[in-house]
Order: C-alpha cells, then sequence, then structure tokens
C-alpha cells in the first residue's frame, strides 16, 4: 500500500472512480496544464470529455444524467483530477456544486431545461455569489431583483466569476427584498447580461474570471431556484460542498507535489550521493507525506459525515477546507524546496503548483472566514 496514493479504506467502486479520474489527469490533463496555464486556455474540449466520463454531475441524481455518487466520492475524483492541473480541476468542483444546486433546488422543468445538459458538460455553469462591495459579508448584497408582471428584473454586479462570459448559466443570488435573498438561473445571452474583462491572475489561468453585470436583465418567474427567501440557505449549501472539494483539489496539488519531489530527489545528487538519502531531507518528506495523510483522512471522514446529513454540515466543510488548503500549501512549499534554484523554474512545474493551492486559501469562503465559523460553534451558548 502506498500512502502517496492515498488507496487506504476505499471500496472496489470508490478505487474504481479515483483511477479511472487519474488516469484522465495523467493523459489528458497533466501533459498540457503549463501551456494552458501560461497561455490562458480554458480547455472546455478537455473538460466535456471529463463529462462522458460523468465527473459533470458526479452527485447529481441519475434520473437526469448525474452520475448519483457521494460526497467522499467527488472528493475522491476531484483529488485525483487535481494532479492533472489544479485550476481546471477547480472549475469541475465550481461546476458540480452548481449541478447540485439545480438537482436538490430545482422543479421539474428546470431539470428538464438545464440539468441534463449540465451534468454532461454541455452547458457550463457559474456560481454568482460575490458582488466587488460584498465578499465574505455576502449578505450585504447590492444585487437586486423586482417582480416585474411574470419576469423577476435584475440590476447590479457580481464579482470573481469563475466561468464568466464562457458559461452558459449562471447562479445568481439577488435581494428581494431589504432582508430576502433568492437564487435565480439566468441564461447566457440575456438582454443586459455584460461582462468586464478577463481577470489577469496569481493562478486559476485555466478558467476565465469576470466582472458580471445586470442592467435591468428580466428573468421569468419560472427560472427562480427554490422559494423567495431561499437565497442563503442554497448558496450556503453549494458552499458546503465546494468547500469540501476545493480541499480535496488541495490534497490533489500536494500529492502531486510531493511525487514530483520524490523523483527528483532520487535523481538529483549532491555531495556525492542522491537527495533523498539525506536523512533530514527524508524527515521533511516524511512529515509532509504525513500531513497529507492527515488531510485525505479529515476531508474524506467529514465527506461521509456529510453524506450522512450529520447537523452543522457547513461547519465540519469550513474545517476540512481551512486544514486541507493551510496544510497542502506547506507540503508544496516544502516540496518545492527541494528543488532548490530548479523549484523556480516554470519548466518544472513546482512554482504553479504553489500559486494553485494559494489561491485555495481565499476562494469559497477566506480560511479566516472559516475560522470565524468554527469559533462561533465554540462560543455558542
Amino acid at each position: 500500500m502506498s500512502l502517496l496514493e492515498g488507496t487506504f479504506g476505499l471500496t472496489e467502486d470508490q478505487l474504481a472512480f479515483q483511477q479511472v479520474a487519474l488516469n484522465f489527469a495523467k493523459s489528458e490533463m497533466q501533459p498540457h496544464a503549463q501551456k494552458w496555464d501560461k497561455e490562458e486556455i480554458f480547455p472546455k474540449d478537455v473538460i466535456k470529455k471529463a463529462g462522458e466520463l460523468g465527473f459533470g454531475g458526479i452527485y447529481t441524481s441519475e434520473d437526469y444524467g448525474g452520475s448519483g455518487l457521494g460526497k467522499l466520492e467527488a472528493c475522491l475524483i476531484l483529488e485525483a483530477l487535481s494532479t492533472g492541473c489544479m485550476s481546471t480541476a477547480s472549475y469541475i468542483s465550481i461546476h458540480n456544486m452548481c449541478a447540485g444546486l439545480l438537482d436538490a433546488f430545482g422543479s421539474q422543468d428546470q431539470k428538464q431545461n438545464w440539468l441534463e445538459g449540465v451534468n454532461s458538460f454541455d452547458l457550463f455553469t457559474s456560481y454568482c455569489l460575490t458582488e466587488p462591495n460584498s465578499g465574505s459579508d455576502a449578505a450585504a448584497m447590492q444585487t437586486h431583483a423586482k417582480l416585474n408582471a411574470e419576469d423577476y428584473v435584475l440590476n447590479g454586479s457580481k464579482m470573481f466569476i469563475s466561468g464568466g462570459e464562457e458559461s452558459d448559466l449562471y447562479i445568481v443570488m439577488a435581494k428581494t427584498g431589504s432582508k430576502e435573498i433568492s437564487t435565480f438561473l439566468v441564461e447566457k445571452g440575456s438582454p443586459g447580461l455584460s461582462f468586464g474583462k478577463k481577470e489577469e491572475k496569481l493562478a486559476w489561468r485555466t478558467q476565465p474570471t469576470q466582472l458580471m453585470v445586470f442592467d435591468n436583465v428580466r428573468v421569468p418567474k419560472s427560472n427562480m431556484l427554490g422559494n423567495p427567501g431561499d437565497g442563503m440557505k442554497i448558496a450556503l449549501k453549494g458552499l458546503e460542498g465546494g468547500r469540501l472539494t476545493i480541499g480535496s483539489v488541495a490534497i490533489g496539488g500536494a500529492w502531486y507535489s510531493l511525487d514530483k519531489a520524490k523523483h527528483y530527489m532520487k535523481d538529483r545528487k549532491q555531495f556525492g550521493k542522491p537527495l533523498h538519502e539525506f536523512q533530514h531531507l527524508q524527515f521533511k518528506m516524511a512529515d509532509a507525506l504525513a500531513k497529507l495523510t492527515t488531510c485525505r483522512m479529515s476531508v474524506r471522514n467529514i465527506a461521509q459525515l456529510i453524506d450522512q446529513k450529520v447537523d452543522s454540515r457547513h461547519i465540519f466543510a469550513s474545517i476540512a477546507k481551512m486544514i486541507a488548503t493551510d496544510e497542502c500549501f506547506q507540503i508544496a512549499d516544502d516540496c518545492m524546496q527541494m528543488f532548490g534554484g530548479y523549484g523556480m523554474i516554470c519548466e518544472y512545474g513546482m512554482e504553479r503548483i504553489i500559486r494553485e493551492i494559494r489561491i485555495l486559501k481565499v476562494i469559497e469562503g477566506t480560511n479566516e472566514i472559516m475560522k470565524h465559523t468554527i469559533a462561533k460553534n465554540l462560543f455558542k451558548e
């Protein structure tokens, strides 16, 4: 058994899902990840191939072409995909979050209209909560929707939208009252919907990130997801799964880093012997492997708790995201140190992994917000 490969404790089916995703990552993602990152290519053709494997609707019901798996299987798949390209795997994670919301809260008509296309990646999705002036304080959003005859009219803007204008369907949270937030399904090409420039980013360069502007965008009443006032419930439900799987993306990146460091240390010689024969460096990598294993065990156990629908699932998801992204960033940094000066060279791929994991400490809620959520549980009466 290899701790690095993370096959421990898995069923035959789970091992099969993991292996399919790992094979896909090695053949379809790893060879191109550097080019995608450098040239800011959104590999929609490869993502659609992932859809053919069932990775567009990992935990949506099979009625509309979903895979019908649990959060644990989603974690295994996204962890494996992230060994190929963390940025692209992160978009797949976000898309699955959107698919899960449509499956959980959508009407029959909504599911018939969109869910099969979403599950297959014929339709790309975006999650639209953050605004220019409301990031962590999501309830302070200013985007609003007013009922006008049979339509809601949306005005406002959303920020840092993954997928941007490349997506086909947007899950948008907007105020429908002074203290009421609702969720809408907004289609690409809706009159009054526009986008800002594609942001130049530290990482996540294989997916566009853009400002989204609503100027009197008319959305049919039938496009409301769930009921009026369900917006924050739906938003938090999405983040419950999204934070968990982003933790798995970080684990996949750390796995890839440790594997690259292992091979480099066997080949690289200093002072007449390979790096891996120096006990100090062995201990550094042992610490890294122990941290990786601990992160895996935490995230996978929390995934099972979420599948079991235990109380306070959002707190467990916050713990998974915080621990995995913090620890895996340190793992990747320690692994890059093994490369010395070569770790700074882009063609070795280590600096890209550092950038990709660093961004995970911010998205889906900053790690400080994760701590805030956890602390509220500790100090509540």
